[in-house]
């Protein structure tokens, strides 16, 4: 009787511990937005470019499919191509098939919102004539002047079509709240500190800074965003989330891709420039900042910047111990052979451009002194991967030494960005047995577990962030330039010198990267 009284109780546990989590009457489609957005209109410059085609015009209409759009909006496309508003139309049509997306019920209403007017970039008379086809859009589709400037064009126009637009009065704002005018930059924001700064100060001849909305659409990702959540919403793993419990950090974010189409811009950026000034440094921040006293924007980017600002000045003299690059060779990546670095269309045959890099460095406050964060991205390796994983410090005393023989693992937290979106923790049990023997095991959350609703894709976040003026997921001025000045004195030195070659390890396409990723971490150091 007892024992099958105590069977009993073990099944009502076992199905209490299985039990979903509560349905809280969440409407899943409410999560969309966190409220209507004003009506506005959206101008994208570089409306024929690959930009628009495959993330901006595929996200506006899945908005539009999710109610994430205001009741009043249009789309206005800009480019240097002539073309009427019909044919603008169909060439999104086209791309929104390409992005299987298309839904023919809904495109009629959404394409009478598109409008197409060509421009010359350099020219102020078509800023002019956009200025009065803005001013009747608005009168005609109750879009009382709010206005959002996308530049979906190439870094080098960033400068002239701000000022363009400031110079056609597109920048100012009305007083009484209506009338808003915004202006979106994708990034690279420079490509070293004096050029951040210079673009900055371009941008601010005739934007305030709330206008200004840097985009960094890796902070957009659910999963990322989720990393605030799971740190300042829990009252678990706080109080363990410093020195004296994390030993390590990694953040990777690699790719199986090589250069692409993207040689031009490739060859003058880098990985460093392309990966780690920008995406690489906002995921540092998000694990490693001090909690805000409220959610707000600004307090926010406040902690992610003394982040940036705590970053130990990089040991220039010392580079082999602290950083690694590489550039990859010929290989094969899913059993296809795939080309060198070298052998790319449009790359120097003897370039020494790096598309690998792993840097390890150290924030000197009181949260982190000693600990090792280590930052990896590369091109032409194994997985497409991105991910971060905490290592918590081994056990100071080992019970268990006499019977196991050995160190036990020390526990994990991986935060999975792609291509999982969950969080997995690893702890140690015991095998089933008579001999103690030890194992790792895991407890999952994938973040699409039980949830029905739609799921926004980065750059949707992003705008709708845009339209409601929050700046929570973007980039500020002064974060952008502690981040430049952390990385420029690597850039300076790694190009600037006649033993480059000395720095750059090449390594097979497939492969897991350089050989010397190996030795930066084993050498590990008392900080």
């Amino acid at each position: 009787m007892e024992s099958s009284a105590s069977n009993q109780r073990m099944q009502e546990l076992a199905a209490t511990a299985s039990v979903t989590a509560p349905d809280l009457g969440v409407d899943p489609t409410e999560c969309v937005a966190p409220g209507p957005s004003d009506p506005c209109t959206i101008v994208i410059l570089g409306a024929t470019g690959d930009l628009t085609a495959r993330k901006l015009i595929p996200a506006l209409f899945h908005l539009y499919l999710n109610n994430g759009l205001p009741q009043a909006f249009q789309i206005v496309g800009c480019a240097r191509t002539r073309m009427d508003d019909d044919e603008f139309r169909n060439k999104m049509k086209t791309a929104l098939i390409d992005a299987a997306i298309l839904d023919q019920d809904q495109w009629p209403a959404f394409s009478a919102a598109l409008h197409y007017r060509p421009i010359d970039y350099e020219d102020l008379s078509s800023y002019s004539n956009l200025a009065e086809t803005l001013k009747n859009l608005d009168i005609s589709h109750n879009t009382p002047g709010n206005r959002i400037f996308y530049i979906a064009l190439p870094p080098v126009l960033y400068k002239t079509v701000a000022q363009m637009i400031g110079r056609a009065g597109l920048s100012a704002e009305m007083t009484n709240g209506n009338g808003w005018s915004r202006i979106v930059v994708e990034k690279p924001f420079g490509i070293n500190l004096d050029t951040a700064m210079d673009l900055d100060r371009s941008l601010h001849e005739h934007f305030s800074e709330h206008q200004i909305f840097r985009i960094d659409h890796y902070l957009a990702k659910e999963t990322v965003q989720n990393v605030l959540m799971f740190r300042f919403a829990n009252s678990l793993f706080e109080p363990i989330w410093n020195r004296r419990y994390v030993d390590q950090v990694s953040i990777m974010a690699t790719e199986t891709l090589g250069v692409e189409h993207r040689a031009g811009y490739y060859e003058r950026s880098g990985v460093l420039r392309d990966m780690f000034q920008n995406h690489m440094m906002q995921l540092l921040a998000l694990i490693a900042m001090e909690p805000p006293a409220r959610f707000e924007a600004d307090l926010v980017r406040d902690e992610k910047s003394k982040v940036f600002g705590a970053l130990r000045p990089f040991p220039i003299a010392d580079l082999q111990n602290y950083l690694v690059l590489g550039q990859y060779g010929a290989g094969v990546i899913d059993n296809q052979p795939a080309p060198a670095y070298r052998e790319e269309p449009g790359v120097d045959p003897k370039s020494l451009t790096p598309t690998f890099a792993m840097m390890k460095v150290f924030l000197d406050n009181w949260r982190w002194q000693g600990v090792p964060f280590y930052m990896t991205s590369g091109k032409r390796v194994a997985r497409k991967l991105t991910e971060i994983t905490i290592r918590f410090k081994t056990v100071p005393h080992s019970l268990f030494r006499h019977i196991l023989g050995q160190t036990i693992v020390a526990n994990r937290l991986i935060i999975g960005i792609y291509p999982d979106e969950k969080i997995t923790l690893t702890f140690q049990t015991k095998n089933p047995g008579a001999r103690v023997c030890l194992r790792t095991v895991t407890m999952d959350f994938n973040y699409q577990q039980n949830y029905t609703g739609p799921v926004l894709d980065a750059y949707e976040k992003v705008l709708i962030d845009c339209m409601l003026g929050d700046q929570m997921l973007f980039w500020r001025q002064d974060a952008v330039e502690r981040s430049w000045s952390f990385l420029t004195p690597i850039l300076d030195r790694c190009e600037d010198c006649d033993d480059r070659t000395d720095l750059l390890e090449f390594y097979r396409a497939g492969s897991t990267g350089p050989a010397a990723i190996s030795r930066l971490v084993s050498n590990t150091e008392s900080a």
